[in-house]
């Protein structure tokens, strides 16, 4: 690639995602993504377990109002929210409740998809909920993105892809994942129509031995990206180049060592060196190896 076409070509948004300082409230983590050199944030409108503190984004909140007075002073934006596990709870549409909210402050907050995962043991239920949610989510412009977890029941790109194209939903992959359940580039190849967004970490290239690590490292002990062996320059390179990442990679330890700006600024320059990576690799990979000059028998070049 030439300079002029790099410099035409459109830039990558990168984005912080909130479980990567769950800590921090929305109208800080804009203003830390801000400051890091961010383009967007993934917002926590719904704790995921008990122990969270939640932040109330619903309309007419506060912490909302605040929250894009912050968006407009900096032009981070909220592209995301997050996170319902859809396990069933209430039976058919027992969780409408819960993802009308959620759509409610995503549409608040200008967010295009959600992110659910889905832990259901009955997939005909699942499958009709998931399609009520996106049915629902159209009102609001929200899209849910179904994300294949290792250690819940939709653990695999083939199976995630299959429910999200029966429920007009989308996929979003996440590196961590990715290698924890065993995905392959093929794979996501053969998804990457429906991938809107890819959440960036790494990680051991060793697997944790059980649920419980798995579950662990992945709320609470990630690297930086490039600071692992999960290889992610060619996870990124298997999609599209100007496909938008978000950095997901929780580390209350590291946190507690750099503070919250110097953990955001760690995560961006790691994220600025894999995404680098990538671009070579996907440059290498487009002009492909050099043919070497063959000499005739005469000693003329061929």
């Amino acid at each position: 690639m030439t300079a002029a076409q790099t410099a035409s070509a459109p830039r990558r948004p990168v984005g912080l995602a909130q479980l990567s300082l769950l800590g921090t409230a929305p109208p800080d983590l804009v203003l830390l993504a801000a400051e890091a050199g961010f383009d967007f944030i993934g917002a926590r409108v719904r704790p995921v377990t008990s122990a969270e503190r939640p932040y109330d984004l619903q309309p007419g909140a506060p912490m909302l109002a605040e929250t894009l007075a912050n968006v407009r002073s900096t032009g981070v934006r909220v592209v995301d929210i997050e996170f319902l596990l859809m396990d069933g709870t209430g039976g058919v549409h027992g969780q409408r409740d819960a993802w009308l909210r959620m759509f409610e402050a995503g549409h608040a907050l200008g967010a295009r998809t959600v992110t659910v995962a889905g832990a259901d043991p009955e997939p005909a239920r699942f499958a009709e909920n998931l399609a009520r949610m996106a049915e629902d989510g159209r009102e609001f412009g929200i899209t849910p993105t179904l994300e294949p977890i290792s250690y819940q029941r939709i653990s695999s790109l083939p199976a995630a892809a299959a429910a999200a194209r029966a429920a007009g939903t989308q996929v979003v992959v996440d590196t961590l994942h990715f290698r924890r359940f065993g995905g392959t580039l093929g794979e996501l190849a053969a998804i990457a129509d429906l991938v809107p967004m890819l959440q960036l970490c790494d990680a051991p290239a060793q697997r944790p031995g059980d649920r419980e690590g798995l579950v662990h490292e992945s709320r609470a002990a990630r690297l930086v990206p490039g600071e692992g062996g999960l290889a992610l320059a060619e996870i990124v390179a298997a999609l599209a180049p100007t496909l938008p990442v978000s950095v997901e990679a929780p580390s209350p330890r590291d946190v507690e060592r750099l503070g919250a700006l110097g953990w955001a600024r760690r995560l961006k320059q790691g994220a600025d060196r894999v995404l680098a990576d990538a671009e070579a690799l996907a440059q290498a990979r487009a002009t492909g190896p050099a043919h070497p000059t063959r000499t005739a028998p005469n000693g003329a070049s061929a």
